[in-house]
């Protein structure tokens, strides 16, 4: 059972029409005959189409319009696939997937569908398809038109020949790129799943902060006015001392929250001295007695670090929670560039995603950053739960949060499940 769910779009072609016979005209083979002619005029209108608007896109490129002309050119490109496959469908049998749609880009403005359309691939694509089609177009219409006069009784060989091409060409340039469209569905449903954890972990900051720190902040004022007010009427008795004990005693509760409240945000152990001993500090508050390992020949970077530590920090919950376990080991490795940790424990088992322990948010919340969660866990035990992360250098990761400020840290942040 892995973190991510893969979801790709195919391209899906139907069976490969039946062998040319010898003077045969049937429906396919007149069918892919029309095709073959259509091909010079339809070739005709998609290069005069590419040759015009990219020399004017390119021409006008250092004007305001060059830019927008061009990115409208490649979403007319668009239509010109779909066209071509509809065709394709039509007269070749040939069923290929319409790409995924330009994405919407509300509230990014002019300049981000600018950009978008620019550096469409299916746009490129297909005014590639339409430039190549003037040649092939201009060989099929004089063999095919030929042969119906001249070598008429092996003209279904060659028709047959030259639609095997054409459908070559229209699967190579007019399918949806598989990988390229999967990756695509992977990365919106992973950004949604980073923007969703960065609330989530706002919302509970700020209410950790208000029902807790902020709540014996408000009481140690209070209890300080009283005994202000009865200093001030003279009334320096024991009951004023008591007040400005009680008062003490919130001050170190607050303090003592203020800090599990920084723990959880970004640990100081975890940035002071590393993952082993960041690991080794979260293991001494387990329930159970759990065995570290760590073997780590260098440093990743601070928001894989992170997510390894806050992943590590809610699985031990769990072990101490629901596990009934009387031992439990966690070992962090890295393997190529990849970083693992394995985390097991004796108890009774039966462990999932669906079983309300943040399973499922943190196999979500590893898979926003390409990584894997598998859980092995049998009724009666044991448990092993292995995740992988990708491995980044700690200077590289270092060198992107310069310039992507504090999108690395809510990363980080977000590979934590809901809590218990």
């Amino acid at each position: 059972m892995t973190a991510r769910a893969t979801s790709s779009a195919t391209s899906t072609t139907s069976s490969p029409p039946p062998p040319a016979r010898f003077a045969a005209y049937d429906g396919r083979t007149w069918k892919e005959i029309a095709h073959l002619l259509a091909n010079l005029p339809i070739g005709v209108a998609g290069f005069v189409y590419v040759v015009v608007t990219l020399a004017a896109g390119c021409g006008l490129a250092v004007t305001v319009v060059g830019l927008p002309l061009l990115a409208g050119a490649l979403l007319g490109a668009r239509l010109l696939g779909r066209a071509e496959r509809a065709r394709a469908r039509k007269l070749l049998g040939l069923r290929i997937d319409e790409p995924s749609p330009m994405p919407k880009q509300r509230g990014h403005g002019f300049f981000s569908w600018l950009w978008s359309s620019l550096k469409d691939p299916v746009g490129w694509r297909t005014m590639l398809y339409s430039f190549m089609r003037l040649p092939w177009g201009v060989v099929t219409f004089t063999v095919t038109l030929t042969g119906l006069f001249v070598f008429w009784p092996v003209l279904p060989y060659i028709v047959r020949g030259l639609t095997n091409a054409d459908r070559a060409m229209a699967r190579g340039l007019l399918s949806p790129s598989d990988e390229l469209e999967r990756r695509i569905v992977e990365l919106e449903s992973d950004r949604g799943v980073v923007v969703d954890t960065a609330a989530a972990d706002l919302r509970r900051i700020e209410r950790d902060l208000h029902d807790g720190a902020q709540a014996r902040l408000v009481a140690l004022a209070m209890g300080l006015g009283l005994a202000k007010e009865k200093l001030l009427e003279g009334q320096a008795d024991d009951t004023v001392a008591a007040m400005v004990d009680e008062a003490h005693g919130e001050v170190k509760l607050a303090l003592q929250e203020l800090r599990d409240l920084a723990r959880g945000i970004h640990p100081a152990v975890l940035t002071d001295r590393g993952l082993d001993a960041a690991l080794s500090s979260v293991a001494s508050r387990c329930t159970v007695p759990v065995k570290v390992t760590a073997d780590l020949p260098a440093r990743p970077a601070a928001a894989i670090e992170g997510i390894a530590y806050f992943t590590v920090s809610e699985l031990l919950q769990n072990v101490s929670k629901h596990s009934g376990a009387r031992t439990a080991s966690v070992d962090v490795w890295r393997s190529d560039q990849r970083l693992l940790i394995q985390v097991w424990d004796d108890g009774r088992g039966g462990a999932g995603l669906d079983g309300g322990t943040g399973m499922a948010g943190l196999a979500d919340r590893l898979g926003a950053v390409d990584g894997l969660f598998v859980i092995e866990s049998p009724e009666g035990g044991p448990t092993t739960i292995t995740a992988e992360l990708p491995w980044r250098d700690r200077e590289q990761g270092q060198s992107q949060s310069q310039g992507q400020g504090h999108g690395q840290e809510q990363v980080a942040r977000g590979s934590r499940g809901p809590r218990g």
